[in-house]
């Protein structure tokens, strides 16, 4: 019809009555039996984009191939990659009630006018929720505590009954604003609009120095090959006012540990490290992986000084170093949880890190981490 056809000749270009021509062009309201309205919109030239998720026009035109070839809905569904719930659901959901056939084209045009239909909000409908939900938003009730007491007050009438979420779109969303307004305020945030969360590996750097994760290690770190990675961690003492620094290289197992008996702030862990680290030749002193806690504020003022590159954990991912984890649990046979560890002396951590490095160790096919690293050092010499 835009390149100047009748409708009725358009209708019959297509193969369809002309009355179903005037429904795709101006859409249609249906009232049912039960007074409900359905509204199915006009048909767009350009039918808007929708997710993944959902069923394609495409790939209802294959589940309708493979009824026709008689195959089960299993099949049909391994085939599209989808479960086989959901083809199921698809077939019985568009099925025609009287053939009990199923038209893949019919199914699609239903399938976006449900999607494409706006329903009024239940605040917008039901006049005493929405003054109940107002009247107690006023008295500073939060929309949880709503939600739960109507379930309580009204079990037997469930159109008094709304989720805590409706309430919150009803304040926020545009739209959905069936509430006034100003009892936004009445909420204990007090926010006219909502906050975003940012998830786990979204949120903003705690450093101010551009961080090197562990993704950008180089391959060799991972496989334990080359000698000189060493992974890091504090371990903390009675109500996290002291700390001792641990350092165990992943090749040999071999720890060291930092006396941080001043407190272990980034300038101390800082300093301890540089110090600790210089004394390693250069090829067993290759990178130095951490998680990210606030004591590596200064890692790059520790690689200027080492020329030892810091990589980062990613959040709450403790695995990522192991090795470090499970020394750790080790050294909490002398620095039990709950202790204060800056009661230690430097000279106690370097007998407790000696023991540690000369038990056999089942990961090196029992030699220990002294014997792994003295041999590195005479092969080096």
């Amino acid at each position: 019809m835009s390149q100047g056809i009748s409708n009725n000749a358009a209708c019959r270009a297509v193969g369809i009555n002309s009355r179903t021509g005037k429904r795709w062009r101006h859409g249609r309201t249906v009232v049912t039996s039960t007074g409900r309205v359905l509204t199915y919109p006009p048909i767009s030239h350009e039918p808007s984009a929708i997710s993944s998720r959902f069923l394609s026009e495409d790939e209802r035109i294959a589940i309708a191939d493979g009824l026709v070839l008689g195959r089960s809905l299993r099949a049909i569904a391994a085939e599209l990659g989808r479960p086989a719930s959901t083809v199921s659901r698809e077939v019985s959901r568009n099925c025609d009630a009287g053939t009990g056939a199923y038209n893949p084209y019919r199914a699609q045009r239903l399938a976006c006018a449900r999607r494409a239909r706006t329903r009024p909000g239940k605040l917008a409908l039901n006049s005493e929720l929405r003054a109940f939900v107002q009247d107690h938003l006023e008295k500073r009730w939060s929309p949880e505590q709503i939600s739960k007491v109507l379930a309580k007050q009204f079990p037997d009438r469930p159109e008094m009954r709304v989720a805590h979420e409706t309430i919150y779109q009803a304040l926020y969303v545009q739209g959905h604003g069936q509430l006034r307004r100003e009892l936004q305020k009445a909420l204990r945030t007090g926010r006219a609009r909502r906050r975003p969360r940012r998830r786990g590996d979204q949120r903003n750097s705690r450093f101010a120095s551009p961080m090197l994760m562990i993704s950008d290690r180089p391959p060799e770190v991972m496989d334990r090959a080359v000698p000189g990675h060493w992974e890091g961690d504090l371990l903390m003492g009675q109500l996290n006012r002291s700390a001792i620094g641990t350092l165990v290289e992943r090749s040999t197992r071999y720890v060291m540990l930092l006396h941080l008996p001043d407190g272990h702030g980034p300038e101390r862990v800082r300093d301890a490290l540089v110090e600790t680290v210089s004394t390693l030749p250069s090829h067993l002193a290759r990178s130095l992986t951490w998680d990210q806690g606030t004591e590596m504020h200064r890692h790059a003022e520790f690689t200027v000084a080492t020329n030892v590159p810091v990589y980062f954990c990613d959040p709450a991912s403790p695995w990522q170093r192991g090795s470090n984890e499970n020394t750790n649990g080790l050294l909490r046979q002398y620095f039990p949880k709950g202790t204060d560890l800056s009661a230690h002396s430097a000279d106690e951590l370097v007998t407790v890190a000696a023991e540690l490095n000369s038990r056999p160790r089942k990961t090196l096919d029992w030699d220990t981490p002294a014997d792994r690293l003295d041999t590195l050092l005479r092969t080096a010499t």
